[in-house]
Parts: C-alpha cells; structure tokens; sequence
C-alpha cells in the first residue's frame, strides 16, 4: 500500500458519547497504527491552577472558550509539515493539567477529534476530510455517563448536573449547528457500517496513490 507523500488531515466532531472514538478507531485500523496520528480536542482544556478544585469543577468546559485552540492549530500545522509535536496531558479528575506532556509523531494521516473542533474556523481550515458523527439524546447521554464515571472518576450526580447545566445547552448553541461543516455525516453513532464503509474508500482514495 502506497500512501501520497502529503498528510491527509481528518477532522471527526460530533457531540459528547456520539461514538467519534468507534469510527476514529475504524480510520486507525483501516490505515494502519503506524500511519496514523491522533490529537484529541479535550487535550487542550486551559489550565486554571490559580482556581481551587471546586472552582475547576464549576467552569463550564462545553464552551469554545474553554478549550486552548490556537495550540492545537499550531500542533496540526506542524504535524502537517513534517514535525513533531508534544501534546499536552489532562487530568480530567483533578480538572487541571499534568506537567507531562505526549510526543505526537508526524505520519500520514493526522485526525483531529473532539465536539467542537468544527466550531473553530482556523482549525476547521486544516481539514481535508470532516466527519461528524450522530446520534440521539439519550444514547449520547448514557454513554457519556458510563464514560466519565468509569475513565474519568465522575460521581453520576456531578455527570447529570454538568450534563443539564452545560453539556446540553452547549450542543445546541456550538455543536449541533457545526454539522453544517461536515464533508460526510455518520448516523447511529458510528456503529452504521454502510456509512462507515463510504467514509473509509473517500479516505483511503485521497490517502493512498
């Protein structure tokens, strides 16, 4: 298999628990883990260290603001040139960053995932290929629940609360409307093998020589 010397770039958006890890994964395994970087969105949370834990816990983390986006367009451009990047690590109990940082290689497929990575138009312009994934209130709901309580060290009443307070409304005002965005839209979560197989012969197309 002969990949094209220029990296293609990916964007994957849809909103929280929409399954963008399913089909990030079917892009990874149809390419291959040696010719595919990932940058997730939710690694650029800001860092707040002079607010206390209850203060971080408060902020509303489903807004555009609240995200360091601008590195993130720095990442991609360097990724897409040649170069390597150090990606910064999250604590997403602690609500902060480690001092850690994940080097990123530059290789031939780059996809950038996250709910709001549509929402930024620097960002947005990178992108060759821009997918977002669908699915229902609830099935976003109980996934993400399942998620945060069991990766993340939520309490299922802080997740409900974030949910209702944050989450919702954000994905109606930010997410939902970046759909517009998309070059393809996977329904059901990722789990639509019609839709998935489509978007894997467009990638492999413009990927591949």
């Amino acid at each position: 298999m002969a990949f094209s010397s220029a990296p293609i770039i990916i964007g994957v958006a849809g909103g929280s628990g929409s399954g963008k890890t399913t089909v990030v994964r079917r892009i990874v395994e149809a390419l291959g883990d040696d010719h595919v970087s990932v940058l997730e969105h939710d690694r650029y949370y800001r860092d707040h260290p002079e607010l206390r834990l209850e203060e971080r816990a408060a902020l509303n983390y489903d807004h555009p603001a609240s995200l360091e986006t601008d590195l993130m367009v720095r990442h991609v451009e360097s990724l897409r040139d040649g170069r390597r990047v150090d990606v910064p690590v999250y604590d997403f109990a602690r609500h902060a960053r480690v001092s850690a940082t994940t080097p990123v290689q530059a290789r031939t497929a780059i996809i950038v995932e996250g709910i709001l990575i549509f929402a930024d138009a620097p960002l947005r312009a990178l992108m060759d290929v821009k997918v977002f994934v669908d699915a229902d209130d609830d099935t976003r709901f109980i996934r993400r629940l399942q998620r945060d309580v069991a990766e993340r060290g939520r309490t299922v009443d802080s997740v409900i609360d974030q949910y209702l307070s944050t989450v919702k409304p954000m994905h109606l005002e930010f997410v939902e409307p970046s759909k517009r965005y998309a070059d393809v839209i996977v329904p059901q979560g990722g789990h639509n093998s019609v839709a998935i197989g489509m978007l894997l012969s467009l990638i492999r197309s413009l990927a591949i020589r």
